[in-house]
């Protein structure tokens, strides 16, 4: 699999640092806020590529952090008259319902607020490493001259990033960031080395990415606008304080427009994923997501929804048809209708997998799923093949594992997986015995890739789990 990795601007092939496991960090949510449908596809992608890692046979661990504290949650509390943890609580539940309900999945959620021993653990060693500084008034900055390599991610040159002003007086640079703002009146903080304050932002991703997945783990992604300077903060302090590489891939997802224009409150075009959800449902809405690539900007309007929803309905249609036909129980046809399906769908499967092996090419694996709903239509329907049937149930069955659009679908396909097996079996003897050779392998291959193994005796054919 080749993965576009941002540093580097390339694709590259994806070697997990440790065979078999993927460990994967993206940034979650600042909760101050409901997320919106721009956070939607990002966590969508995110998901979609730890699913496809899985069917891969690999194990993921995935961490998705949450911000609960922050400049915006403060004053978004002084704003309501309430306290913060009220409002970073309020928001880090809805935010939990709205991705449980959008299909995420996620091995890990730590907050910030929970770690703040560790953070001053991390600052104090770049401090000791001669990687930050404690200013007159408290708070601790990273020495971006220290690290040479800054820029590496996003080629942005360090004394091009503005910063507020009122800071400027106490850094040695300009340019640098903070790992630790000092306490103001009335604000929350936490007693550190250094007086009271609380985390920067950038160094939280650093610390909890760490804690869980270790001092280099495989990916790191999240918004296209995080490349900086979160992204390539994060990077500077992480390999600062560890003295070699942190993350081997960079992912980053394009932004979401509405109707052509950038979501901004001050345009009030922001659409909150609950809201997303509940008129369009959460398999409509990742099939939107999933249809362009993830690297391409994707533009929201009722149109696009309408015309996403349109499309899974006929995928679903397809499985309905499917279902019928594999109800009846093996029936197979010889003629050549049914042959060439069977190979147009082996192509297919095929070059399914070498989409999303390119980059998670997501696009162009949807294209050549509606070539195999046409399939269904237009030759399946007529000949009621039940070899046919049930190898394009399976290609189905395969792009949901991945897609997660049509769980519901495919439940009552799966309530007797052992007969359905069983036929399975029987259909790739009956393919043997005609002598279909390079058919009968490729449904071995789909078997042992789903765990079960087939194995040929002199008189027949048994199979089991693996």
């Amino acid at each position: 699999m080749r993965l576009y990795n941002t540093l580097g601007r390339e694709k590259q092939q994806f070697v997990p640092i440790t065979d078999g496991l993927v460990k994967m960090y993206v940034c979650g949510p600042t909760v101050q806020d409901s997320i919106h449908i721009g956070h939607g596809r990002t966590f969508t992608f995110f998901d979609a590529l730890a699913r496809y890692f899985i069917s891969r046979g690999y194990t993921v661990f995935k961490v998705q952090n949450i911000t609960d504290i922050d400049d915006k949650i403060i004053n978004k509390a002084n704003k309501e008259g309430s306290s913060w943890e009220s409002v970073a609580d309020r928001y880090t539940r809805e935010y939990l319902e709205d991705i449980s309900r959008l299909g995420i999945e996620v091995h890990a959620h730590p907050r910030v607020t929970y770690h703040i021993n560790e953070i001053i653990d991390f600052i104090t060693g770049l401090i000791n490493k001669g990687h930050a500084y404690v200013a007159k008034s408290g708070s601790v900055y990273f020495d971006v001259d220290t690290f040479p390599e800054y820029g590496k991610l996003s080629n942005t040159q360090k004394e091009k990033w503005e910063q507020e002003s009122e800071v400027l007086t106490e850094k040695k640079h300009p340019y640098d960031f903070a790992l630790w703002k000092s306490s103001k009146p009335g604000e929350p903080y936490w007693e550190s080395p250094w007086g009271r304050g609380r985390p920067g932002w950038h160094i939280e991703c650093s610390v909890m990415s760490t804690k869980y997945l270790g001092e280099r783990f495989d990916i790191h992604g999240g918004g296209m606008d995080l490349i900086f300077p979160h992204h390539e903060n994060e990077i500077a302090q992480s390999e600062s304080f560890f003295s070699h590489k942190w993350v081997n891939y960079w992912l980053h997802v394009s932004f979401l427009t509405i109707n052509k224009d950038k979501m901004s409150k001050s345009l009030g075009n922001i659409i909150p994923l609950r809201y997303a959800l509940e008129k369009y449902g959460a398999s409509t809405l990742r099939y939107w997501f999933l249809s362009s690539h993830y690297r391409s900007t994707v533009d929201f309007s009722e149109e696009n929804l309408t015309t996403a929803s349109n499309a899974l309905t006929r995928v679903r249609d397809a499985i309905s048809l499917l279902r019928g036909i594999i109800k009846e129980g093996p029936k197979f046809s010889s003629s050549e209708d049914a042959l060439n399906a069977n190979r147009t769908l082996l192509s297919l499967s095929r070059k399914i997998d070498d989409a999303l092996d390119d980059d998670f090419d997501t696009p162009l694996a949807v294209s050549y799923i509606h070539e195999v709903v046409s399939v269904i239509f237009s030759s399946i329907k007529k000949t009621e093949d039940f070899s046919s049937a049930l190898l394009a149930y399976n290609i189905l069955s395969k792009f949901n594992d991945v897609f997660g659009v049509l769980d519901a679908d495919l439940k009552g396909g799966n309530e007797d997986m052992i007969k359905l097996i069983d036929s399975i079996v029987e259909i790739r003897n009956l393919l043997r015995k005609r002598k279909e050779y390079e058919l009968s392998d490729e449904i071995r291959k789909i078997l042992n890739n789903i765990g079960i193994a087939i194995l040929d005796g002199k008189e027949r054919t048994t199979w089991r789990f693996t």
